[in-house]
């Protein structure tokens, strides 16, 4: 039984959900085969007064307009013409919060070891995405979507962790506030003081983010 996250879980302060999304795993349904991730970097971006979102002074366009959805739903665009970026909605309707989906650990053994998933573009590039998946509900989608658990997908078991295994039994989503470090956006120079801002969020010592504390 898949055990997808519900619409409560998005419709939140979209600094909690940042937070809250480590730990979380992202499952892409391609024909048979299933990609799964688990969150381990996000970055959240706060609507209309954040000088680093799309959204900032009220800001409508036909790339940003999936980010007034309400929370759940995927938002997606192309950075430097080249780099699909992640991002999932939050809030209620027409309140043009996301949080981007920085790095994923993978669960298969090879994609770890070729570090697949170690950045945004990266991810959306492993995962297929692209513009088709702008607007996708992950609360009603068949083909990509987020779990608490998923211990009914059958993979090789990573050799070095040892907070999840195989079969009917569950895998551990939870992430400690003490495993969690905060540190400002990247690459968001523009923003002025918000770009100071610790809105970025990655699980300590995890060897998949994109990279490590910013000053």
């Amino acid at each position: 039984m898949e055990k997808k996250i519900k619409r409560e879980f998005y419709v939140r302060p979209t600094l909690t959900v940042a937070q809250e999304l480590l730990g979380k795993y992202l499952v892409r349904k391609i024909g048979k085969k299933k990609l799964v991730g688990k969150i381990v970097e996000t970055e959240a971006y706060i609507g209309p007064e954040d000088r680093a979102s799309h959204a900032y002074d009220g800001k409508i366009t036909p790339r940003n307009k999936t980010e007034y959805l309400e929370g759940g739903h995927i938002y997606i665009y192309l950075c430097y013409g080249m780099y699909w970026q992640l991002n999932i909605t939050t809030e209620k309707a027409g309140k043009p919060e996301c949080v981007l989906v920085r790095a994923l650990e993978p669960i298969g053994e090879k994609e770890r070891k070729e570090r697949v998933a170690s950045g945004p573009g990266k991810l959306c590039r492993w995962l297929g995405l692209n513009k088709s998946f702008d607007g996708e509900d992950l609360v009603k989608s068949k083909r990509i979507w987020l779990e608490d658990s998923c211990g009914r997908i059958r993979v090789p078991r990573p050799k070095h962790i040892k907070f999840y295994v195989l079969g009917s039994e569950r895998y551990s989503c939870a992430i400690k506030n003490s495993q969690i470090v905060a540190t400002k956006r990247i690459g968001i120079d523009y923003a002025g003081t918000w770009a100071k801002k610790p809105w970025r969020f990655y699980v300590k010592e995890n060897p998949f983010v994109s990279r490590k504390l910013v000053d």
